[in-house]
């Protein structure tokens, strides 16, 4: 079964959209009517990344007069949690889940279709919102998903102590000359690639994606090697702040882990790179509440982040990759530098990612989580 991959140049999406930290000079091209709006618009998004409050969203609602009011939560787990909760009780118009789970979120009857038409669908770089990802941000015709923005999961590693093997590979991570902090679901993943890879599997690690019984016979496999080789779990994290204190507070050599996390720890001693089984590749973007209130400042939230301004200044607040065109005029050297480090021509092509999960999938998925962690 074939990779799904995004229809675009990795190579040249990655030294045209890699960003960097900085303020936005250049205004966004915003309609009149957003300019005269005073509205409001409740946003629930990730924490862990302080430059959405300092910095983003206040260049948002100067562009556009729409306050944000920004509710955090540290994993898709708890968005979903939290979304299930407001579908009844109201208060959330946005979220900003991966594009893998917008299945799983409409089969909870959470979402409303965004409206093309007062996007600006051609702003985004091609692959991110068009081709095979296009199709997959649509559901029975309507388009329920618009990207925000996208990178990677791989690992970072002490470089003055971590033992990667030749070539470094996911098997590292089960490697007790490693300390590791690892997010269990992903953790469970790469162990089931790994053995993929070397050939230790029944049948391809891809099929549990698609067929349930494969799951079960697959994830059990997985759950119990890693179960083995757990001596080595320094920490697991759900999200960036967990994953940052898994190195700095908790002596980890090794992790896996988002392009964030090993940007943010590039001047401690740390490096970032894929594995050679590929990185895991993550593509992030807005859902739009069913019971959304503010639609039309929603709307102009999606548009703003599609502008190469807004695009710039979401990625930078990541450390990710941008989605819309003309952002790599505004990117940072540095970052663009950390990225084209990480990942040469062999290295994107051979990006691997995140395929789409259904509900049933991600409440099983949750249990394999849950009995590794508790093993």
């Amino acid at each position: 079964m074939k990779k799904i991959e995004l229809e675009l140049s990795r190579r040249s999406f990655l030294r045209h959209s890699a960003i960097g930290a900085g303020v936005l000079a250049a205004p966004a091209i915003i309609s009149s009517k957003a300019l005269a709006s005073s509205g409001e618009l409740n946003f629930t998004g990730w924490a862990g990344y302080p430059a959405l409050a300092e910095k983003v969203f206040p260049a948002f609602t100067a562009a556009t007069g729409i306050k944000v009011n920004f509710t955090e939560q540290p994993s898709q787990d708890d968005m979903l949690a939290g979304a299930k909760i407001a579908i009844e009780s109201g208060g959330i118009d946005v979220t900003e889940p991966t594009i893998e789970r917008v299945g799983a979120w409409n089969s909870n009857g959470l979402l409303g279709a965004w409206d093309p038409a007062k996007l600006a669908m051609d702003n985004y770089l091609p692959g991110l919102a068009d081709g095979a990802a296009g199709k997959r941000s649509r559901i029975d015709d309507k388009l329920l998903y618009v990207p925000s923005n996208w990178g990677t999961e791989a690992l970072v590693y002490k470089k003055d102590a971590a033992v990667l093997g030749d070539p470094p590979s996911l098997g590292a991570l089960f490697d007790p000359a490693n300390q590791v902090v690892v997010r269990a679901h992903s953790a469970l993943a790469a162990m089931g690639r790994w053995l993929d890879a070397t050939g230790k599997l029944p049948r391809p690690w891809m099929d549990g994606y698609t067929d349930m019984g494969a799951m079960v016979e697959l994830w059990d496999i997985a759950l119990a090697e890693a179960v083995k080789a757990k001596g080595n779990v320094v920490q697991f994290w759900s999200g960036e702040n967990e994953a940052n204190a898994g190195f700095v507070a908790n002596g980890a050599t090794l992790g896996l882990n988002w392009d964030s996390t090993g940007y943010n720890l590039r001047n401690d001693g740390y490096g970032y790179m894929a594995p050679v089984e590929g990185a895991f590749a993550w593509h992030q973007g807005f859902v739009l509440m069913k019971n959304a209130v503010n639609v039309d400042e929603a709307h102009e939230l999606a548009k703003w982040v599609s502008t190469a301004e807004g695009s710039a200044a979401w990625a930078t607040a990541f450390s990710s990759n941008a989605v819309g065109k003309g952002a790599a005029a505004l990117m940072s050297p540095d970052v663009a530098n950390f990225y084209n480090s990480a990942f040469d021509d062999t290295k994107l092509a051979a990006l691997w990612w995140w395929p789409d999960q259904s509900a049933e999938f991600l409440a099983k998925r949750g249990e394999y989580a849950d009995k590794y962690k508790a093993s």
